[in-house]
């Protein structure tokens, strides 16, 4: 690994925010809001529906999670899921947020280079090396949670990452618009990337993680990682 980091994975110009640095709060990555906190009896069931859909992807990949047997899995009617999910994408994103919000976590109070303690350069090289390899863990699982283009940009999820790099890039490059060049660093980090690199064309993790130090030193202007 070049960089060392914990593992535990026609749009108009934005205007420039206010605050120089707009340090991303924990978000939940759950499907549909439940209100300030489940009822003990509601957590229980959530919990165990999620149990029982993990359940089915140890034993028959993503593919087999659906909500009829996710249902059937946890001895629940089918509306039950619907009504605590949504549909299949809320409930596959509700299986990625432990791994989001440790993520989160990480890059927001963990010890450095991700977390506070380090240059703002350092922490946004590994954000992207953290990145990289959390969803190379889970990839399967990361595509077929996708949302479609009018909900994927405006997702917490989504929302908590860009305003990290963002907060990071004004540090680093002050003058540049960090709001555009945060979503162009985040491409170069989406999982249907990293699965086309990886997965059809080959290319070793270890590339992809020089591919994106060098991607930062180019935006940012500054000396690549020797």
């Amino acid at each position: 690994m070049l960089y060392a980091v914990v593992m535990s994975s026609a749009v108009p110009p934005f205007p420039p925010s206010p605050e120089p640095f707009d340090a991303p709060q924990l978000l939940e990555v759950g499907a549909l809001p439940e209100g300030p906190c489940l009822r003990a009896d509601a957590a229980r069931n959530r919990a165990r529906l999620l149990d029982a859909a993990a359940r089915l992807i140890a034993e028959h990949g993503v593919a087999g999670v659906t909500m009829e047997a996710v249902a059937a899995a946890a001895q629940v009617g089918k509306g039950t899921v619907f009504r605590r999910f949504g549909d299949r994408t809320g409930l596959l994103m509700a299986l990625l947020d432990h791994s989001a919000r440790q993520l989160q976590a990480d890059f927001l109070g963990g010890p450095p280079p991700l977390g506070p303690g380090a240059p703002p350069l350092e922490r946004l090289r590994a954000f992207g090396v953290a990145v990289l390899y959390r969803s190379d863990e889970r990839l399967d699982l990361h595509l077929a949670a996708q949302t479609e283009p009018t909900r994927r940009f405006s997702h917490p999820a989504h929302e908590a990452l860009r305003t990290h790099v963002r907060m990071l890039l004004r540090q680093i490059v002050p003058d540049a618009d960090c709001e555009l060049l945060s979503q162009t660093l985040l491409a170069s980090l989406d999982p249907a990337l990293i699965h086309y690199h990886t997965r059809q064309c080959g290319l070793p993790m270890e590339r992809l993680e020089a591919g994106w130090i060098d991607l930062v030193a180019r935006v940012t202007g500054t000396s690549p990682l020797r």
